[in-house]
């Protein structure tokens, strides 16, 4: 049971004064910048997703979208 208080008190210790913690301002450029870096990657995977499913279409005009693409590839 004491090592498990040592452990406790060590990490506090750590978290409270070895750990340098971001301001606010800095945190919120991380946060932006992460958010638009997800935003422009979700807009090119949609992007491929719909390019590659229009050339994908079967005969009924049911878009497949890139899973069609793969199965198409696969498939053949």
């Amino acid at each position: 049971m004491a090592s498990f208080k040592t452990y406790l008190a060590e990490s506090y210790n750590e978290l409270v004064n070895k750990v340098s913690w971001p301001t606010w301002k800095e945190l919120q450029g991380s946060a932006i910048i992460v958010l638009v870096s997800a935003l422009l990657l979700s807009l090119i995977v949609f992007l491929m997703d719909f390019i590659f499913g229009v050339q994908n279409m079967s005969n009924n005009g049911f878009w497949k979208g890139m899973l069609g693409f793969i199965y198409k590839l696969i498939g053949s």
